[in-house]
């Protein structure tokens, strides 16, 4: 794992010195080493945060060039095939010198060019300078586990593993991108290739991008999508149930390849206790980490995590998870460097700072829960199917209209109520929404540019018509808040940490396997969610182990914002900037949540765009400045 940066233009870099400030702001990505690479012609220039993994010695110095010096690449991630891939090149005529995968990615280039990316198997984000081309490479990885941040202005490229290189340079504007506030406000992150910095891009996942440096133009495309539902009767159950064993098995093997220690985040669910269960079968001595949350048993993950590990035998630890002070918050702010709101970040990186005191690696079960239907809003949207079955449009769409205008934020069920108008694609669109489209309009000051695709509206156009009613929600959720909320959530929280966080569920052959293979009966069916992970738990894990309550890493904000942090939460709101957010819906907020409403996550949503807002001294949106 590692923090990756890169300028690009079509006439020599000017400001040769701004490369190592942007570099060196992703320590955390990569305390191990440091590399620098220009080009002669000084037009192209990388620089490199080693996180070492895999070949611990100089060999796998970042900057590398191949043996002719004509490619260049830096690259952040795991290819976790790379001894396979490397043999298979070997076959054809390549040599190697190290023994890292880095280098068996220069390699893949040289034998198939852009199409290299279709044959790896790891999370990765890289960039590939061609000289002999003069071109840069960039690609993703499919599910979007690695980032990667961009600009072109005036046919100069700039990208970074983190939006805080990028800020690095002087001449970064900073103003905040209306279109992009507009969606972190409805759903606590900023999706796809928008971004919260005016000017920036993000590469999608599964996504590829090749700059030419002559002409100063930059082209992406997609490489990889998720498959179809296979059409005709479904395989066997047994069948299945034996194929998913055997791919996530395999899935686990790959991930615990190593050069340095690795553990497992095991928290109390299914897919984290299915992921220790195959990690201790490839390894013997296997340790699991979990966080407890003493006196709040109903976010209590430990009991049930430490039956799991007695149960497999691992060398577990447990950090009791105490309410930390709310100075961590100003440090969460400048890592996120675009914010996100999920407030399991605080939880994912104590747990993430726990495990680096004895490991540099972990496996977490993300990714399960959008692969076989794991979340509750599953089961919600079969219930609001049937009642726009029953229930007349008209009345439902009277329905809706009134309960975003009546009902105040915080009251269970209200954008349930709201998505109740339109097909399943609103439905969807309307599943954990923070704040709903009545209010931002409220609660954001600036009008939101005419003709601009509302953050629902998008969110609708990726539910694919056609489809199931689950493939429709679980697609959509893989293809947004999976690769643009959690995974971001894991990744800056590990990384703050100098932790490597790997994802055997996101494998792409059990992605291909969930969402091509699996009928809907064996992912969500009367009443449970995951029936075919379930099956599997059944023969691996303890019995009698609850895995219908939903937990997740997560802390009890409600309870913490009765103290100090709700002190800190109420001083940074009142301080906000009152031509952004409307001080009376703020205020509204604030006593909606002392009265015992749920506005705990709007609330944390709030607090962490203003302090990122002070923290990297981002302005209002050009069109209502000044």
């Amino acid at each position: 794992m590692c923090g990756i940066v890169g300028v690009a233009a079509p006439s020599p870099w000017a400001d040769r010195d701004s490369l190592p400030r942007m570099r060196d702001t992703m320590r955390h990505r990569g305390p191990d080493d440091a590399g620098l690479w220009w080009s002669p012609d000084g037009r192209v220039g990388l620089g490199h945060r080693r996180l070492s993994i895999i070949d611990l010695s100089p060999g796998g110095h970042q900057p590398m060039e191949d043996g002719s010096g004509e490619r260049v690449v830096v690259f952040n991630g795991e290819i976790y095939d790379y001894r396979e891939v490397r043999a298979d090149l070997q076959s054809r005529g390549h040599a190697f010198r190290t023994a890292s995968d880095t280098e068996v990615l220069l390699a893949s280039y040289r034998e198939w060019g852009t199409d290299c990316v279709a044959r790896l198997n790891g999370m990765f984000a890289f960039a590939l300078v061609d000289r002999a081309r003069g071109s840069v490479f960039l690609a993703r990885d499919r599910a979007g586990e690695k980032p990667l941040f961009y600009r072109l202005a005036q046919g100069r490229l700039s990208f970074a593993s983190e939006l805080k290189a990028l800020l690095a340079d002087p001449a970064m504007p900073r103003r905040l991108d209306l279109e992009a506030l507009d969606h972190y406000l409805a759903y606590g992150y900023v999706p796809g290739e928008l971004c919260l910095l005016a000017g920036v891009r993000k590469l999608p996942p599964g996504h590829a991008a090749l700059y030419d440096v002559a002409s100063g133009t930059l082209k992406t495309w997609s490489y990889w999508s998720l498959p179809e539902p296979e059409l005709g009767p479904p395989a066997d159950e047994g069948a299945l149930l034996e194929e998913l064993e055997r791919l996530l098995l395999d899935s686990v093997r790959l991930r615990l390849v190593s050069d340095v220690p690795v553990g497992v985040l095991l928290s109390s669910g299914i897919d984290s206790g299915l992921v220790a269960a195959m990690a201790a079968r490839v390894s013997p001595r296997t340790r699991t980490y979990t966080v407890a949350l003493r006196g709040h048993p109903e976010l209590d993950e430990g009991p049930q995590a430490r039956r799991i590990a007695e149960h497999l035998g691992t060398e577990h630890t447990e950090i009791v998870a105490e309410p930390p002070a709310p100075e961590m918050l100003t440090g969460l702010a400048r890592q996120y460097d675009e914010p996100i709101a999920d407030y399991s970040m605080i939880p994912t990186f104590l747990v993430s700072r726990a495990i680096r005191a004895h490991a540099t690696v972990a496996l977490g079960g993300d990714g399960g829960d959008e692969l076989f239907g794991g979340y509750p809003h599953y089961e919600w949207l079969a219930w609001q199917e049937r009642a726009r079955r029953v229930l007349p449009g008209p009345l439902r769409t009277l329905a809706a209209s009134a309960a975003g205008r009546v009902l105040p934020a915080g009251l269970p069920g209200r954008s349930h109520l709201v998505g109740l108008s339109g097909g399943l694609g609103r439905a969807i669109a309307h599943v954990n929404l923070y704040f709903d489209r009545d209010l931002r309009r409220r609660l954001l000051v600036p009008a939101i540019p005419a003709g601009v695709p509302s953050p629902e509206e998008r969110r609708e156009a990726l539910c694919p018509a056609g489809l199931s009613r689950l493939q429709r929600a679980t697609r959509t959720d893989f293809r947004s808040t999976l690769p643009d909320a959690y995974l971001v959530k894991v990744d800056r929280a590990s990384m703050l940490a100098s932790l490597e966080v790997r994802a055997p569920f996101l494998d792409h052959r059990l992605i291909e396997f969930a969402f091509s293979r699996l009928p809907d009966p064996l992912r969500v069916a009367k009443g449970r969610r995951k029936v075919l992970p379930r099956r599997l738990a059944e023969r691996l894990l303890p019995p009698g182990l609850d895995f219908d309550t939903k937990r997740g890493f997560t802390v009890p904000l409600a309870s913490w914002l009765a103290g100090p942090w709700g002190e800190r939460v109420e001083e940074v709101l009142r301080g906000a900037d009152p031509a952004l957010l409307d001080r009376s819906v703020v205020t509204s907020l604030l006593e909606g949540q002392r009265r015992g409403r749920r506005n705990a996550g709007r609330l944390f949503a709030l607090v962490m765009l203003e302090m990122w807002r002070r923290e990297y001294r981002v302005g209002l949106p050009a069109e209502s400045a000044g």
